[in-house]
């Protein structure tokens, strides 16, 4: 199955959603490379990139669902690489 690589940047407006957050995030785990996440206390959010390498289907479907948590967007950039 063809993958790709991506990063799917993540700002986190409502602290009451870092669980459900983080529990997508576990199931969708052995596509991703990596995760940095930064509180941003002056500001009162919180961002965070995920890289993943994974079926283009499968990176829509985990951004689409971090976008429906309430107070969560999320944007994705995807690299040329196929």
């Amino acid at each position: 199955m063809e993958t790709r690589v991506a990063v799917i940047g993540i700002v986190v407006e409502n602290e009451n959603s870092v669980q459900e957050l983080n529990t997508v995030l576990h199931t969708y785990g052995i596509y991703i490379i990596g995760r940095m996440g930064i509180p941003y206390r002056e500001r009162g959010v919180n961002i965070i990139s995920i890289a993943i390498d994974a079926p283009e289907e499968v990176i829509c479907a985990l951004s689409g669902k971090i976008g429906k948590l309430p107070g969560v967007s999320a944007k994705t950039a995807y690299s040329n690489l196929k």
